[in-house]
C-alpha cells in the first residue's frame, strides 16, 4: 500500500487534537457585565471564548453563562463601547466594566475596498451608521435616517418607498444607486432599481449601513455610478435573544385632503446559537398606513415641456394636470368641426365658430384611481454554520411584499408587490463565495395613469367625446355665450353620463380594468402588469495579503443571468423568452509605503453583458497620513452602467398612440423607426407653431451604450482633540454616452402631414456630448460632554447638461443637515433632533416637470430607558413642524408623522 505524506500529517494532527481535547478541562463560567459609568447591566454584549470557540450574549440583567476550557480567553465587545479581553483560569463568578468608546473615527469599514480598514484611511467617501447611532436617530425607520447622512439626496413616491442617490442625477427608482443587503443586490430586476425597504431588514436585524459616493464600479461592476449603499444584517451568534418593537402613529394631521391616519408598525427578531457550530434567526415585520397622497395640479404642457396656468378646465380647456389622469389625450376641435362639416353633420360655416384650440379630456385625480392604503411585510431567516473559527455557512432568505406607488414613465401603484431574495454563501477571514437569485412577482401591480385614460374610453370613446364636445361648443356659441362659457358648457355636454367616483359603476368599471393585462388582444384592454422575472448571481473573491509579503492583493469574479418574463406587459416578450448574461472579474493591489504614511491602491474590473461591448472600469487612489489622525486621499475612478433591461426590451403603452420603448435594434425595428424615422419633439413644435416644414429633423438611431463616467475626488479626514472629526471632499466628474430620453413622433405616413395625429415614442439614446458635474461636502461632528452634535453641508453643479436630450440631473445645488443627540440627558431620558433643508430646483422626468420649493423639515425624538426590562420606549416624530412638502415633481406631499413605540431587546437569551 502506497501511504502518502499528507495522510500520516491527517493522522498524527487529529490524535493530537484528540489528545488536547482530553486533557482540557470545560468549565462553565458565569458573568455580568456592566457599564464604568453608570454601573448599570448592559444587554446584548458579546462574549466570546477564544479556546472553545463558543459564542454568547449578556440577558437582559448583563448576565451570561459560557463553556470555557482551562487557560481560555473571554473576548468583550459592544458597539459604542471599548473591546476588552480577559484570561480565565476557573468557574468562578466574572464581573467586566466597559467604557464607552469615543465613536468619532473609530470604525472598521468594508465598503471602500471590499476589504476591512479603518475608516479614516478609506481611499474614497464613505459614511457609516450602526446599530448604536441607529438607536439614537429620530427618523422612523433606519432607512429614512440615511437622508441624514452626507451628500444624500431622495425622493419620496410613497411612505414606504423612497429613492436615495449622492452627487446629483436623483430620479424616481434610481437607477444609477447600488444596493445590496448582506452581498445581495437588491434591485427589482425588472424594475432596474432597488424598490427602498420595501424587501429588505428590519431595522431590529440591521447591524450595520455603509454608503459609498459616486461611482465604484471597478470593485462592484456595472450600476452604481451615483452611490453604492451596503446593509449589513446582524449576526446570530452574535446578538442572540427575542427583541420585539411594538410602535403605533399618525399621519394626515391637520390634513385638509384626508382625516387623520393610524400607522401601526410591529416587528420581532429571534437569535440563537444552539452550539458553537450552529446559529439561526428569524425576523418579521409589519406596517400599514393611509399613504401620502398625490395632489399636485398643476397644469403642463408636456409637448413643450413647460407650466401653462390653470389648475382646472374651468381656467383652460386643454388643462393637463401632473396627479390628474386621463385629460393628456386632446385635440384641436377646429380640425374635428372641420371632419363634421365634410361628413355633413354641421354646416360649412359653423366651422368658423369653432377657435384653434386644443381640447383635452376630464381626467380624474390620483386620489380616485389609485390605493393609498400602503402596506409591507417582510420576512427573513437565516441559518449559519461555522466549519471554523474563521469560516462560516450561510443559508439566508429574505422575502417582502406590500403595496407602494412608485413613479417612471407614469404613476404606478404596486399593489401586492412581492419579491424575495436567496442566498447560500462560505465566508472566512479571507475569501468569500456566494449565490443567490431574485425573484420579482408584480402581484396585483397597475399603472394609473393609463387607468385614467381606460376609463374615460371605457365609458365614452375619444371619436365620439371630441365630436359631441364640438357640436355643444357651437350650440352655445349660437345661444350666444362668449368662448370660456362655451367650452364650460361643451365639457358640462360631452361628460353627461361619466363615471363618478362615488358610484358602483365606477368601482365596478376600475376594477374591470385593473383586472386586465395591458397590451393588446384578448383580456389586454387594462392596466395591470405581469411581471416573473428572475436573477441569479453567482460571485467570489479571494484575499491573498497573508500569503503575499510585499502587497496586499483581493481578486474576484462574477456571473449574472436576467430571466425576464412579463407575457407582453412590460418587455418585448410576447412571443419569445428574453435572457440577458453579464460577467465579470476584478483585481486589487495596495501597498503601504513611507513608514506607512502612504497607502496605494489600484483596482481594474472588467465587466461583459451579452448585449453591449466589454469595458475595463480601473481605479486609483492614494491616502497619506499627515499627521495621526489627519488624512488626506486622492482617487481617481472610472465607471460604467449597462443599459437597464428596460432601457434595452421595455414594450409599454402608457396612453393613446404612446409607446415607452427599449433602445435596442430588435425592439426600434419593430416600429420600422430605422425606416420611417421619427421627428424629433422640438422641430415638431416649430412646425406645428409656423406651419414650416424646413427645419423638420428626423432622428437617425445609432447603437446604444453603456454609460460611462470619470471622476476625480480629493478628500480630508481629520479628528482634532478626539472630540471634532472632519470629513470633507471635491469631486468633478464627467459621463461620456449618458443614457438620455428621447421623445419621437412618427407620421404614419412618413410626410408632415401626418404629424397632426403622429405615433409618439419614448426611448433611450446616448447623449452625443459630454455631461460633467462637480461638488463638494464637508461634514462636523463634535463630542460636547454626552452630546454629540453633528453637521453636513453639500453641493452638487451640472456644468454641461448635454443639448436636446433629458438627463434628470434633478438636483438642488444646497443641501444641509444639522443633528444634536444625547442617550443620556437626565438619568435614562435620551434625546435627538435633525433638521434638514435643502434649496429649490427644478425637477424634469419622462412623467413630469416644474420647480420643487425649497424646504426644511425637523425630526426628533424622546427616549426611556428601561433597564430591567431591557427596553426603550420612543416618542417622537419626523417633520414634526407638519409643514407638507414634495421633494419631486408628480410624487406626493409629505407631511408629520407622529409616534409612540417600545423596543424590547434580546429577552429570553
Amino acid at each position: 500500500m502506497h501511504i502518502r505524506f499528507w495522510q500520516v500529517f491527517s493522522f498524527l494532527t487529529l490524535v493530537l487534537n484528540v489528545k488536547v481535547l482530553i486533557a482540557q478541562t470545560h468549565y462553565r463560567a458565569n458573568g455580568t457585565i456592566y457599564d464604568v459609568n453608570t454601573k448599570l447591566p448592559i444587554p446584548n454584549v458579546t462574549i466570546k471564548a477564544k479556546n472553545s470557540k463558543i459564542t454568547t450574549t449578556t440577558d437582559v440583567n448583563g448576565s451570561f453563562v459560557i463553556e470555557i476550557t482551562d487557560n481560555d480567553i473571554l473576548k468583550v465587545s459592544h458597539v459604542g463601547y471599548h473591546t476588552i479581553e480577559r484570561s480565565v483560569t476557573s468557574a468562578e463568578n466574572i464581573t467586566f466594566y466597559l467604557s464607552p468608546a469615543n465613536i468619532l473615527g473609530d470604525e472598521v469599514v468594508v465598503s471602500a475596498s471590499r476589504i476591512p480598514e479603518s475608516f479614516m484611511r478609506s481611499p474614497v467617501s464613505v459614511e457609516i451608521l450602526n446599530s448604536e447611532t441607529l438607536n439614537i436617530q429620530p427618523s422612523p425607520s433606519f432607512y429614512d435616517a440615511i437622508t441624514s447622512l452626507k451628500g444624500v439626496e431622495s425622493s419620496v413616491q410613497s411612505l414606504t418607498f423612497r429613492s436615495l442617490t449622492t452627487r446629483g442625477f436623483g430620479s424616481n427608482g434610481n437607477v444609477r444607486f447600488n444596493q445590496f443587503v448582506d452581498g445581495m443586490d437588491n434591485q427589482g430586476p425588472g424594475l432596474n432599481f432597488p424598490v427602498g425597504n420595501v424587501v429588505g431588514l428590519s431595522d431590529l436585524d440591521v447591524a450595520k449601513v455603509e454608503l459609498l459616493h459616486g461611482t465604484a464600479s471597478a470593485l462592484y461592476g456595472a450600476g452604481g455610478t451615483n452611490g453604492t449603499l451596503l446593509i449589513s444584517s446582524k449576526d446570530p451568534f452574535e446578538y442572540q435573544g427575542l427583541s420585539l418593537s411594538l410602535r403605533s402613529g399618525i399621519n394626515h394631521v391637520n390634513s385638509k385632503n384626508k382625516g387623520t391616519g393610524f400607522v401601526p408598525d410591529l416587528s420581532l427578531r429571534f437569535a440563537k446559537a444552539i452550539n458553537e457550530s450552529w446559529a439561526f434567526k428569524v425576523s418579521l415585520s409589519y406596517l400599514q398606513a393611509d399613504d401620502w397622497i398625490a395632489n399636485d395640479y398643476r397644469n403642463i404642457d408636456r409637448l413643450n415641456f413647460t407650466n401653462k396656468h390653470g389648475l382646472s378646465h374651468v381656467d383652460d380647456p386643454n388643462y393637463d394636470g401632473i396627479n390628474v389622469y386621463g385629460d393628456e389625450i386632446n385635440t384641436n376641435i377646429k380640425e374635428v368641426a372641420s371632419q363634421m362639416a365634410k361628413a355633413g353633420l354641421i354646416p360649412n360655416s359653423a366651422v368658423d365658430l369653432v377657435p384653434d384650440q386644443l381640447v383635452s379630456r376630464t381626467g380624474y385625480t390620483e386620489r380616485d384611481l389609485v390605493d393609498y392604503g400602503t402596506k409591507n411585510f417582510k420576512a427573513n431567516a437565516a441559518l449559519h454554520y461555522r466549519f471554523t473559527d474563521n469560516i462560516t455557512g450561510i443559508l439566508q432568505g429574505n422575502w417582502g411584499t406590500g403595496t407602494a406607488i412608485y413613479t417612471g414613465s407614469d404613476r404606478f401603484v404596486l399593489k401586492n408587490f412581492q419579491m424575495g431574495q436567496y442566498k447560500a454563501e462560505i465566508k472566512g477571514s479571507q475569501f468569500y463565495v456566494r449565490a443567490y437569485t431574485s425573484q420579482e412577482r408584480s402581484g396585483d401591480t397597475y399603472n394609473a395613469s393609463a387607468l385614467g385614460t381606460i376609463l374615460n374610453e371605457t365609458w365614452k370613446n375619444s371619436e365620439l367625446w371630441f365630436p359631441q364636445y364640438t357640436g355643444a361648443f357651437i350650440t352655445a356659441v349660437t345661444n350666444g355665450a362668449n368662448e370660456t362659457e362655451a367650452h364650460n358648457l361643451a365639457r358640462i355636454e360631452a361628460d353627461k353620463g361619466r363615471f363618478d367616483p362615488n358610484t358602483t359603476e365606477f368601482q365596478q368599471a376600475k376594477q374591470a380594468i385593473v383586472g386586465n393585462y395591458i397590451g393588446f388582444g384578448e383580456n389586454r384592454n387594462g392596466a395591470k402588469f405581469y411581471e416573473r422575472t428572475n436573477l441569479y448571481h453567482y460571485e467570489g473573491m479571494y484575499d491573498l495579503s497573508k500569503e503575499i509579503k510585499y502587497v496586499d492583493l483581493q481578486f474576484g469574479a462574477s456571473y449574472r443571468k436576467y430571466a425576464l418574463n412579463s407575457d407582453g406587459t412590460l418587455f418585448d416578450d410576447s412571443d419569445h423568452k428574453i435572457n440577458i448574461n453579464e460577467y465579470g472579474g476584478f483585481i486589487q493591489v495596495s501597498k503601504y509605503a513611507f513608514d506607512n504614511k502612504i497607502k496605494f491602491t489600484g483596482a481594474v474590473r472588467y465587466d461583459k453583458n451579452e448585449n453591449f461591448e466589454g469595458r475595463f472600469t480601473p481605479r486609483f487612489s492614494g491616502v497619506y497620513t499627515i499627521a495621526e489622525k489627519h488624512n488626506f486621499r486622492l482617487s481617481y475612478q472610472e465607471g460604467f452602467r449597462n443599459p437597464t433591461t428596460q432601457d434595452q426590451y421595455i414594450d409599454l403603452p402608457v396612453r393613446s398612440n404612446t409607446q415607452v420603448i427599449g433602445g435596442l435594434p430588435s425592439v426600434l425595428s419593430k416600429y420600422d423607426l430605422y425606416n420611417n424615422k421619427g421627428f424629433t419633439q422640438e422641430s415638431v413644435q416649430w412646425f406645428l407653431s409656423t406651419g414650416d416644414p424646413t427645419k423638420l429633423h428626423q432622428y437617425s438611431l445609432g447603437q446604444l451604450k453603456p454609460e460611462k463616467v470619470r471622476s476625480y475626488e480629493v478628500g480630508y479626514k481629520a479628528i482634532i482633540a478626539d472630540k471634532l472629526l472632519i470629513d470633507a471632499y471635491y469631486y468633478y466628474a464627467t459621463y461620456n454616452d449618458f443614457i438620455s430620453t428621447l421623445v419621437l413622433l412618427q407620421s404614419p405616413d412618413g410626410t408632415p402631414a401626418g404629424l397632426t395625429s403622429p405615433n409618439i415614442f419614448s426611448t433611450v439614446v446616448n447623449n452625443p456630448e459630454k455631461v460633467s458635474t462637480n461638488g463638494w461636502a464637508i461634514g462636523l461632528d463634535y463630542i460636547l460632554g454626552n452630546w454629540l452634535i453633528s453637521s453636513n453641508t453639500s453641493y452638487n453643479s451640472i456644468d454641461n447638461k448635454g443639448k436636446g436630450l433629458n438627463n434628470d440631473f434633478n438636483t438642488p445645488k444646497y443641501r444641509v443637515n444639522f443633528g444634536v443627540s444625547n442617550k443620556q440627558l437626565v438619568g435614562n431620558l435620551g434625546v435627538s433632533a435633525n433638521w434638514r433643508w435643502q434649496q429649490k430646483f427644478f425637477w424634469n422626468s419622462t412623467f413630469a416637470f416644474g420647480d420643487i420649493p425649497a424646504f426644511g423639515t425637523i425630526d426628533a425624538q424622546v427616549s426611556y430607558s428601561l433597564p430591567t426590562y431591557n427596553a426603550i420606549v420612543k416618542l417622537g416624530g419626523s417633520n414634526i413642524l407638519n409643514k407638507y412638502y414634495r421633494t419631486s415633481t408628480g410624487n406626493p406631499s409629505i407631511g408629520a408623522l407622529y409616534y409612540l413605540g417600545v423596543t424590547f431587546n434580546s429577552l429570553f437569551n
